[in-house]
């Protein structure tokens, strides 16, 4: 077996199985995830702050009990590890949304429907945030010099989606059906996934929050506290 940190590779016995969902890398993806990083460094050739233009956007779920969904737990094996997770059937949970890029993190935007209950997110709720709170945030900033990256969630992905942030960034849109197109199963090169929501979720349950809204206030004032 061979493993390399970074750029993962594996020699052909071996494969990586995300415990959670039980999906493993395909076969393809490291070929994706080097053509999206040729064509980023490329791009830094010609603009050499590009990199600092990109807005990386995410959600995480927050558990009142503090489970943590340890996200970039990976392990390596050549067949499923048939590894199982064990939590709450009916965890009071809080789904979060942030953009983050070198001026700052835009967010937290928080999931609640109309009666202002906690929800989850889905294709009409995700558009309703970027109309709603996204684009408006952005008012502060030039959008032209501006890129906006996705992950391919089901959420993200659908084509009133695709054409409401198009309407906005045009073809600077870094996402699955996207004009570049962001590699699959490629969470170590968001900033999000490997560095904000770890530093997050080891900070909001220090004081032990017994309440949504306790974990709400904690969630909004540790992001805050986050500098460029």
């Amino acid at each position: 077996m061979k493993i390399f940190r970074g750029e993962q590779m594996v020699d052909s016995t071996c494969q990586v199985i995300y415990s959670q969902f039980g999906l493993a890398i395909h076969q393809n993806d490291h070929q994706a995830r080097r053509r999206f990083v040729e064509w980023a460094q490329n791009e830094i050739a010609v603009v050499p702050y590009f990199h600092k233009r990109i807005l990386f956007s995410d959600e995480a779920h927050f558990w009142l009990n503090g489970y943590v969904n340890k996200q970039n737990c990976r392990i390596w094996s050549e067949a499923n590890p048939q590894v199982y997770v064990e939590r709450p059937l009916h965890p009071e949970t809080l789904t979060v949304w942030c953009a983050l890029w070198a001026g700052g993190i835009i967010g937290p935007y928080l999931y609640k429907n109309d009666e202002g209950h906690n929800v989850t997110v889905n294709g009409d709720r995700y558009r309703t945030m970027i109309t709603n709170f996204f684009i408006p945030e952005l008012n502060n900033h030039d959008v032209q010099e501006l890129w906006f990256q996705q992950d391919g969630a089901t959420c993200h992905t659908a084509r009133a989606t695709i054409d409401l942030l198009k309407d906005t960034f045009g073809d600077r849109l870094i996402s699955r059906f996207g004009p570049v197109n962001w590699p699959p199963r490629s969470c170590d090169l968001t900033p999000l996934d490997y560095f904000l929501w770890g530093y997050v979720k080891s900070l909001v349950y220090a004081d032990k929050p017994q309440t949504l809204d306790h974990l709400e206030d904690n969630i909004r004032r540790v992001i805050a506290d986050i500098r460029p």
